[in-house]
């Protein structure tokens, strides 16, 4: 006869939080802890701190043009290392564990390897382990892709295998342990005034995740986001545990209070110094002309971010994007392939730009922020380059030696230092 059904939990710790035997220590008894508080957990690792970097090191120094499975399995042992010293961990504290490779779930995925996407998760496995007393510990980062090969997810991925697990387990919450207290309004070591926020919407980390804000990875945003997963961040080397709650908590937008929504227009400031502008001068000003543009730039898989087109004169036009700096010399190969297609008369390419933007779902309901978004810049003399706007965001483009100038004077432009502070 099978035991009593238990809350699920589940517990992510990064690189940071089991860089060695002492800081897997430390994250084994928050572990032990929440199962003597009832509950079965599964507990989700990355790699040692600098594993993985490691290991990609180790590929590309025998080649650049790697085959991409291979790839693939060398970096997922990181996760597998860690995995396993967590379940030894937890077995000597007498809390009994044992640990799972993404494949042994399954957890299955596309064959993008690399940057696989989780397509199933059967976890009939792991709860007939937690109905036989077992708590899991899984190495994130990785699954199993067709044909029986390992699959990565991309930079991250252990959040995403994180939030993945806790929708498909029903867990109560998914904790996500790193090496901040919590999410902020901005980044502190820019702006010292910077607070945490206690409560935000999915949407709101969703926009500052994608916009630079390095604490969540976006696409376990969005999971956590469709699957209505309660996400916290707190900090792995505080002495609280994710069931007090002392980080910050992401959530859908009807759990947070009115007074909480209108209190704080803007609820954080982030920047992306990854960017890179280009722009093509006077191109032909006619129908087509951006699938000219943009189709060669997806054929190579190269995201476009912002856009502007300049007025036309004379039948011609500029037209300017950003991509990622690590994309700059793809997408310039690119466009210069297509050149007799698109017709434009040169390219300027400038790699010193860097992205700032607000957000908050209060601007839903409030006018004026974006004009006093550009007061606050104009008075730094910051000239802005480009802009774009969603519901929720407001973003510009900068001369990146003004990036921490900028996100200073906008920080305390919309009141975000304040002692309350709340999203």
């Amino acid at each position: 006869m099978s035991r009593a059904h238990k809350p699920r939990l589940v517990m992510k710790f990064g690189g940071t939080s089991v860089a060695d035997l002492d800081r897997i220590r430390n994250a084994a008894e928050k572990v032990a802890a929440e199962a003597a508080r009832g509950y079965d957990v599964a507990v989700v690792v990355s790699a040692m701190s600098g594993e993985t970097n490691k290991l990609v090191g180790f590929v590309r120094e025998i080649s650049t043009l790697y085959d991409a499975r291979e790839y693939d399995a060398v970096v997922a042992s990181g996760e597998q290392v860690t995995s396993g010293l967590m379940a030894l961990t937890l077995q000597e504290m007498g809390v009994p564990a044992r640990s799972w490779q993404g494949w042994q779930i399954p957890l299955r995925t596309t064959d993008a390897h690399g940057a696989a996407r989780i397509e199933d998760i059967d976890t009939s496995a792991l709860e007939q382990k937690f109905d036989e007393g077992l708590h899991a510990v899984i190495a994130g980062f990785q699954g199993l892709a067709a044909g029986g090969r390992i699959a990565t997810l991309g930079r991250g991925g252990s959040d995403t295998s994180a939030v993945a697990i806790a929708a498909a387990l029903k867990a109560e919450r998914c904790d996500i342990y790193t090496d901040v207290e919590g999410v902020y309004t901005t980044d502190p070591r820019i702006e010292e005034s910077a607070r945490k926020v206690d409560l935000i919407a999915y949407e709101e980390m969703l926009e500052l995740a994608s916009l630079g804000a390095k604490v969540l990875q976006t696409r376990s945003v969005e999971l956590a986001m469709r699957y209505k997963v309660p996400l916290q961040v707190l900090s792995s080397f505080g002495n609280a545990i994710g069931s007090d709650l002392p980080g910050s908590m992401v959530c859908d937008e009807s759990q947070l209070s009115e007074e909480a929504v209108e209190s704080k227009v803007v609820s954080g400031v982030a920047f992306n110094r990854d960017e890179a502008k280009i722009t093509l001068q006077r191109v032909p000003d006619r129908p087509g002309v951006a699938a000219h543009v943009f189709g060669p730039l997806a054929r190579a898989g190269i995201n476009v971010d912002m856009i502007v087109q300049n007025i036309s004169d004379d039948g011609r036009t500029d037209m300017t994007f950003t991509v990622g700096s690590v994309d700059f010399d793809r997408a310039v190969a690119a466009i210069e392939a297509a050149e007799d297609e698109i017709r434009y008369e040169s390219l300027v390419a400038d790699r010193s730009v860097a992205k700032v933007s607000v957000v908050g779902i209060g601007m839903r309901s409030h006018t004026g922020v974006a004009q006093e978004m550009f007061s606050a810049l104009a008075a730094e003399g910051i000239n802005i380059q480009v802009i774009t706007t969603s519901e929720i965001k407001v973003s510009v483009l900068i001369e990146r030696k003004y990036t921490e100038l900028a996100v200073q004077a906008l920080h305390s432009a919309f009141g975000l230092a304040n002692e309350t502070t709340s999203a």
